[in-house]
């Protein structure tokens, strides 16, 4: 459920590339630097943003990857590596450093740690990933699957520049579609891409642009929603999203409607909130996230009965006038 209404964002050095707090040896601060030395050397970069100090799965990643031979030898000969460190304690890194690493984290977007980057020499991101389970020799296998994403993007970067009219446009709609990347990271990096979509498709045919205004209406719609839960307003919010859901369909109307149900949960109102499930299970049965609106739903019913112990607010106050008229 990723509306931002209810889930908010979770959770020196030197220049070079001689050595690197949490990393060890091998690690860059400096990604001008890096992406120089993955030019020269034909490699792509790994960009760990991380929390070095207080992050813990920052820390097992490290622990249980980054500091092992068997990551490094593995990596060598394919990344440069850049930590990108958060730490609380800031004497760690240079004030430069600092604002290097802020800079990045607003461009590329990062919203929580670990967030790893693959990218290309250039500093354009062609996967994403965080921790993984599993040890060294587990994570670079997984590092090689993220790479071929790269080369499924540049190959059909190639038919791209080989095409013309619709076709070209689904060669770029597909190189997009393989990085699998957040709609944001696209539009910071890859907006030549998409307005070349836009140049060899004018009618459309691909859907791309209408696709495409849909999840930018959808993002305003969110904005205007998060304004609303900052002021705690609960009932505007409701009105909002009642008033917002009839410009939508399909799983993005959904996810307005279950946010419906998130509200009213709040508001403790947990039969509209029940009900509004089941209307958002409705619109869309078959998409992922209706496969979690059963786990939900019985967590308001829980919430729902847990409820029926607790004493009404106008019974307080009148048990509180009783207690003081006696």
């Amino acid at each position: 459920m990723k509306t931002k209404y209810i889930l908010a964002a979770t959770c020196a050095a030197l220049a070079g590339f001689s050595s690197a707090l949490a990393g060890g040896e091998g690690w860059s601060h400096d990604f001008d630097a890096a992406k120089k030395q993955a030019a020269g050397d034909k490699k792509d970069l790994l960009m760990d943003f991380t929390g070095s100090d207080w992050c813990g799965w920052c820390i097992k990643l490290n622990d249980e990857v980054f500091k092992h031979d068997a990551f490094k030898t593995g990596v060598k000969d394919k990344f440069v590596l850049v930590e990108l460190d958060f730490p609380q304690d800031k004497s760690k890194l240079s004030e430069e450093t600092q604002k290097q690493n802020e800079e990045l984290q607003g461009k590329y977007a990062v919203q929580g740690f670990p967030t790893i980057l693959l990218c290309d020499s250039e500093g354009k991101p062609f996967a994403k990933t965080g921790y993984q389970a599993g040890g060294p020799e587990k994570y670079v296998a997984h590092l090689d699957e993220l790479r071929a994403k790269k080369v499924t993007r540049d190959k059909s970067f190639d038919e791209a520049a080989k095409a013309e009219g619709p076709a070209k446009a689904k060669a770029l709609i597909a190189a997009l579609k393989a990085m699998e990347l957040e709609d944001e990271t696209v539009s910071a990096f890859y907006p030549d891409v998409v307005e070349q979509i836009k140049a060899a498709d004018p009618k459309d045919e691909t859907g791309y642009a209408k696709e495409l205004a849909a999840k930018e209406k959808f993002a305003a719609f969110e904005q205007e929603l998060n304004g609303f839960a900052r002021k705690q307003d609960h009932a505007g919010a409701l009105a909002f999203v009642e008033k917002s859901a009839g410009d939508f369909e399909g799983e993005q109307k959904q996810q307005i409607v279950v946010t419906k149900a998130m509200i009213y949960a709040q508001m403790e109102k947990f039969d509209e909130a029940i009900k509004a499930v089941d209307e958002a299970k409705a619109l869309a049965p078959e998409s992922d996230m209706a496969a979690r609106f059963d786990g939900f739903k019985k967590q308001l019913e829980a919430a729902k009965e847990k409820s029926k112990d607790k004493p009404k607010e106008g019974a307080k106050e009148e048990e509180a006038k009783e207690e003081a008229a006696e």
